[in-house]
């Protein structure tokens, strides 16, 4: 074939992709014994208090909120505090999620007795509020449904020298039923680099105090923080916000280079965020680094590649959409929650139309995938683990992307087939992956609009660490089950007219699902 690209090594394929994402995001070396995968909910959760309990100088924890009845999990931070008086504790949570329940116990309720006993230069809290929810929509929108326009959804536990990255919460749920993704990073470099945005958005939320009153804490906005509180100023505050992080997102971050890795053993982690409600103009990353995978996948050499994406809520935006069908790969597949699995199932109110919702968004991507002639390639899979809120009932809340390139042999299939013509993907087995994503965002509007995420992106080429890549995907599939338009037909999985105009009032109102 005249003119075509000639078939590239993997190695070669990863060094392309690599340049690009150098001119993205920060780049960090590392080896790759370094990153240890953890596959259940107990797992993370006995890492977690073990590492808070050997703690030498630091732990810092961001998440969506804590759970309000976590009691072991502060008992294990106040024995860490309490052994070693070198320590300081901090905590990053959202304030809507984080204060819901006031006056009844909450997040900020739960961890403002930790500020009584060891002081506040020992242990801070910190809730961050979205500029997006203010004034009279603040007011009117219920608090139940107010998460719409924003959160603070990093999940980042640091403790030391290394830091935890995962989808998960801290609350019982995600401690024992609740299947997401887990990585441990054993790196200084990675810790004080992920530190450092942690510290950035701390300076831009709600400091907590304890107090006598019913609430049982006080919030209040800091003099010395760089900028006026989002809900008295959402433009000033955007204005700081940018001044303040945007810097820490661009490659400049990149630690001086480690020396030289032995061949074929290279791993190179990228912390892509998006901060898109902070940032004017918008430098996030997130979204950046993705679409330049995702645009190679679509031609020579990458094409046709193998990979899974997968989230706990099927709401990825039209552009995602898009990308993931125009790389025509060697073997695609979508893993999301079987409603029985979707934390909002059996709900009340308008969260208890959401499983219906991402029903009807997962339809109406099959229909795509059939219209793009693609049902020999990319698949559908719904994981089911019983039914929440019965005996044995998980709920499936991992999200990330795993690419595998293609050998010379499929590279030289797909040439003389013609690119777009889907290669036999039915007998193959899906290759080791030299890419993973792994980290807060769900690859929704959501997320590159209205909330605050932090995810990694790794690449390598060392082939036991692209194996352990390659397990965890086979975990996350084993209750997953293949799904076809078929099985949206049947009477129990029809989308009622309610659902659907409350998707369309949503958007209006200038929320996301």
């Amino acid at each position: 074939m005249s003119g075509a690209p000639a078939p590239q090594s993997q190695a070669s394929m990863l060094a392309t992709i690599t340049t690009d994402l150098d001119r993205i995001a920060p780049r960090f070396e590392i080896q790759p014994s370094q990153i240890h995968i953890m596959r259940t909910p107990t797992e993370f959760y006995e890492t977690l208090k073990s590492k808070i309990l050997s703690a030498q100088s630091r732990v810092y924890l961001s998440t969506l909120y804590i759970g309000k009845t976590e009691h072991e999990l502060i008992s294990t931070v106040r024995t860490a505090l309490a052994r070693n008086s070198n320590l300081k504790v901090s905590f990053l949570v959202d304030a809507l999620r984080g204060t819901r329940e006031t006056p009844n116990p909450c997040s900020a309720s739960l961890l403002a007795p930790l500020i009584s006993e060891f002081g506040s230069s020992r242990v801070e809290v910190r809730l961050f509020h979205t500029p997006n929810l203010t004034g009279l929509r603040k007011k009117v929108v219920p608090r139940r449904i107010n998460e719409g326009w924003g959160l603070q959804h990093m999940k980042l536990y640091g403790v030391d020298d290394e830091i935890i990255m995962s989808g998960a919460n801290l609350s019982s749920n995600y401690f024992t039923d609740r299947q997401d993704r887990y990585h441990l990073f054993s790196s200084k470099e990675l810790a004080d680099y992920f530190e450092r945005i942690y510290g950035g958005i701390c300076k831009l939320s709600f400091d907590v105090q304890p107090s006598d009153e019913p609430a049982g804490y006080t919030m209040s906005w800091p003099t010395s923080n760089p900028s006026v509180s989002p809900l008295d100023n959402p433009k000033a505050f955007r204005k700081s916000a940018t001044k303040l992080l945007a810097p820490l997102l661009t490659p400049s971050n990149s630690p001086l280079s480690a020396p030289s890795k032995p061949s074929g053993s290279s791993t190179t982690i990228y912390p892509i965020m998006s901060f898109v409600p902070l940032l004017t103009p918008n430098t996030s990353t997130e979204l950046p680094a993705l679409t330049t995978i995702l645009t190679h996948l679509a031609s020579p050499p990458f094409h046709p590649s193998t990979w899974t994406f997968t989230a706990g809520y099927f709401n990825t935006t039209a552009k995602f959409r898009r990308l993931l069908l125009s790389t025509r790969p060697a073997h695609g597949t979508i893993l999301t929650a079987h409603p029985h699995a979707n934390g909002f199932y059996g709900s009340k109110g308008v969260s208890g139309m959401l499983p219906d919702a991402y029903t009807y968004l997962a339809r109406s991507f099959l229909r795509r995938i059939r219209m793009e002639g693609l049902e020999d390639s990319i698949e559908m899979r719904e994981w089911k683990r019983g039914c929440i809120g019965e005996p044995g009932g998980w709920t499936y809340h991992a999200k990330g992307f795993w690419v595998a390139f293609p050998s010379m042999e499929q590279q030289q299939q797909s040439l003389k087939s013609g690119q777009g013509h889907p290669l036999d993907a039915q007998n193959a087995t899906d290759p080791d992956p030299s890419i993973s994503v792994i980290g807060s965002s769900n690859y929704t509007k959501r997320a590159y609009e209205m909330d605050l995420e932090a995810n990694v992106l790794i690449c390598t080429s060392d082939a036991d660490l692209k194996r352990r890549l390659g397990e965890e995907v086979k975990w996350l599939k084993e209750y997953a089950n293949k799904v076809d338009e078929t099985e949206f037909k049947k009477p129990e999985r029809r989308v009622g007219l309610g659902v659907k105009f409350s998707m369309w009032l949503v958007r209006v109102l200038g929320g996301a699902l």
